[in-house]
């Protein structure tokens, strides 16, 4: 019996012939290890150490082999076997798509959000980093790009100015993201970054889903359905915060009450500004969510605030004397969202936002009134073609009022006000060649019926994958701007303001180590031009205006070097010049600093239960006008510089201590100087250093959270 079997066997094999080939990837390496098989039949084997492979087999007639390979697209191929040794021709493996693992448009922007692979800087980031005392916006200038101008506070991106940064929250518009305060005196981002779960920072070549801004977009993602009850307390040395989460299965709502008044504070700490009434603040916020259907998701947010304060400011046209300064800000903001799959791969938003803005200013006898309200419709249609291709679209509605007023009769009769309505339609494509390859084309175009005007924006993008941990992106396109609300208030025969972005981007992510080297070149276009008469009217507006700003930005992360640590570096190179406004020919403008260094450092110290932060910025001169020199914008302000540190104190679980202070060195500060109108008795402008706040600020808060579980604590939510 033994013997028959072995015959058999015998028989078996000497009737089995070799199918031999070899394996490769594109790079025509051998793949060790992949999978080869007839369809259909038990035969099969795996590649060898140079890709080489041998498969026996028995069968005879038309077959199909089949090679596989993790990460690699299959292959097949049809043979005929006739019981005669197959030499089969080197296959060459496609890496297979996965979205997961592709290539991702870097060039220009920053994000950071729970699904996203390269995290910059993310919404924890933003309430930890020294120094940015609790504001998304001061957060945000720790990033490349950024200039450092402490008499505003606001984002200064790439040789541009503040107004050409939009700020998104869902999608829809914030049209007055900054707090209001007096000229010269630094102001605050309103909206609280634990509100946000991701982020998307472009400072240029974004998306044609964006526009009305000519240098840079924050669009902000806030949070979906909290998870747990729960009531939070602060207790800070500037005010006090309440507020609370309720939830259900399908819902919750979050409400916030916040009051701050700086007053104390200030009666303690030497003050550079002299203050008649110090700022007080009341505002509070409302946050809904109700998950709808299998996939739907609404959110709603309002928010209300309103400040005041009033300071003596020194009357340059008469040395010695004072004028009153006194401003009560209303701001009322209110959006909604709904997303949702309406079809298998087709993604369905809807959003909308209103802003209402009153900025009530009394300066002596000289009373105004400054308003804005505005609103923003948008509707958006994601869908998936395939794995590889996908397509957005949509339609959206600008709506804004903006109007000066003056309850005097006899200082101007009647409100100074206009209305534009802007009607606006995007479409854009994304297309990935393969997971190392991807570009992205699309075009914006915008209506607007109070300049009669129509512009075109088209917007390129691509990337390149070198391997898993670098790449590399370019970016093209034109971006459109309203000219600012002052000089709409003289006339509508105005163009938008024009910038074209180009940029090239290489990020290196791996082992929790980042790397972004970006170069860029903007030319402005269509810049409003206009002089002053005597009077310091504006007279002569057009759009003759031009400029541009070109750099380079570095931005280092480490969060694995330092056990318990982590750092990162930004340093931007910018070289900016314009001739706009009233500039009598092309300068650098006012809010461009050409080199700007920031260093970033945390650690967590678990026996004292402790993280420590310190942030230290440093910028090169800006430049500014003395009307005394016969040279425009030819002043130099002393370079700025500051370090910044915190500490955060787990006492218990849910009992946080926090200390921050500000310029702890006491470097001295000044962002140039402020002149006359008009020129004294021997013609010399008179002039004052223009100073921040304070020397330094200091911030000592308490927060409490009470929940179910005890658990829960503000650590993510403090700055």
């Amino acid at each position: 019996m033994l013997q028959s079997l072995m015959v058999l066997l015998a028989a078996e094999l000497s009737a089995q012939i070799p199918i031999t080939g070899k394996v490769t990837d594109t790079q025509g390496k051998g793949l060790i290890g992949a999978n080869i098989y007839l369809e259909g039949t038990y035969d099969g084997t795996s590649s060898g150490d140079n890709g080489s492979f041998e498969l026996l087999t028995s069968e005879v007639g038309k077959h199909v082999l089949r090679i596989e390979f993790i990460g690699f697209e299959a292959h097949k191929t049809e043979i005929d076997l006739d019981g005669v040794p197959l030499q089969i021709p080197a296959v060459t493996l496609k890496e297979a798509f996965n979205e997961l693992n592709a290539v991702t448009i870097s060039a220009g922007t920053f994000e950071a959000g729970d699904k996203k692979k390269s995290i910059s800087l993310s919404p924890i980031d933003m309430v930890t980093t020294a120094g940015s005392q609790g504001d998304v916006f001061g957060a945000l200038k720790s990033l490349p790009g950024n200039t450092t101008v402490g008499e505003s506070g606001k984002l200064f991106i790439k040789g541009g100015h503040s107004r050409e940064s939009k700020t998104y929250i869902d999608g829809t518009l914030v049209y007055v993201p900054y707090s209001s305060s007096s000229p010269n005196t630094s102001v605050r981002g309103r909206f609280s970054p634990f509100m946000f779960s991701g982020t998307m920072f472009s400072t240029g070549g974004y998306s044609a889903e964006y526009g009305q801004a000519l240098s840079s977009v924050l669009a902000l993602q806030t949070n979906t359905l909290e998870v747990q009850d729960q009531l939070n307390i602060s207790i800070l040395s500037v005010g006090a915060e309440l507020g609370g989460t309720k939830t259900w299965e399908n819902a919750s709502l979050t409400t916030n009450l916040k009051y701050e008044n700086l007053g104390p504070y200030m009666s303690l700490v030497p003050q550079y500004r002299n203050w008649n009434k110090k700022p007080q603040t009341l505002s509070g916020d409302l946050s809904f969510r109700l998950k709808t259907g299998k996939s739907g998701m609404l959110k709603i947010y309002a928010n209300a605030n309103q400040s005041r304060l009033s300071t003596f400011e020194e009357n340059l046209n008469n040395p010695g004397s004072q004028y009153t300064y006194s401003l009560v800000n209303d701001n009322y903001f209110i959006n909604g969202s709904w997303i949702g799959e309406i079809a298998k791969d087709w993604i369905l938003t809807t959003a909308f936002s209103y802003t209402h803005n009153v900025d009530d200013v009394t300066v002596d006898s000289l009373q105004f009134k400054e308003q804005l309200d505005g609103t923003h419709l948008k509707t958006t249609l994601k869908h998936r073609i395939n794995e590889k291709t996908k397509i957005i679209a949509g339609a959206e509605l600008f709506s804004k009022r903006y109007g000066l007023e003056f309850p005097s009769p006899e200082q101007v009769e009647g409100p100074l006000a206009f209305r534009n309505n802007t009607l606006a339609g995007f479409i854009e494509s994304e297309f990935y060649a393969s997971s190392k390859f991807v570009t992205r084309v699309g075009v914006r175009a915008e209506y607007s019926d109070y300049l009669k005007r129509v512009s075109l924006a088209p917007r390129l993008s691509t990337a390149y994958k070198f391997n898993e941990k670098g790449q590399i992106s370019l970016s093209y396109g034109w971006f459109f701007q309203d000219p600012e609300d002052e000089f709409l208030l003289y006339t509508p025969d105005l163009n938008y303001e024009r910038a074209d972005h180009y940029t090239l981007n290489y990020i290196m992510n791996g082992n929790k180590r980042v790397l972004r080297t970006e170069l860029y070149y903007k030319d402005y276009q269509n810049l409003v031009k206009y002089e002053r008469g005597v009077a310091n009217e504006i007279n002569s507006l057009s759009n003759k205006g031009y400029g541009y700003a070109y750099g380079l930005d570095l931005f280092w992360r480490d969060r694995k070097s330092i056990p318990g640590g982590e750092y990162w570096i930004s340093y931007s190179y910018i070289d900016a010049k314009r001739d706009y406004h009233n500039y009598p020919y092309e300068a650098i403008p006012t809010f461009a600093s050409k080199h700007n260094l920031t260093l970033v450092y945390k650690h967590w110290f678990s026996r004292l239960r402790s993280m420590v932060g310190a942030t230290y910025r440093l910028s090169s001169p800006r430049s500014y006008n003395n009307p005394n020199s016969e040279l425009f914008n030819n002043e130099r302000t002393i370079p700025n510089q500051s370090l910044d540190v915190n500490w955060s104190y787990l006492h218990k679980q849910n009992v946080i201590f926090y200390f921050s202070v500000s310029n702890v060195l006491g470097f001295e500060q000044e962002f140039g100087h402020k002149y006359a109108t008009l020129p004294d008795g021997e013609g010399v402008y008179q002039s004052a250093p223009i100073l921040p706040g304070s020397k330094r600020f200091f911030v000592l808060g308490c927060f409490i959270t009470l929940s179910k579980n005890g658990k829960v604590n503000q650590l993510d939510k403090i700055n």
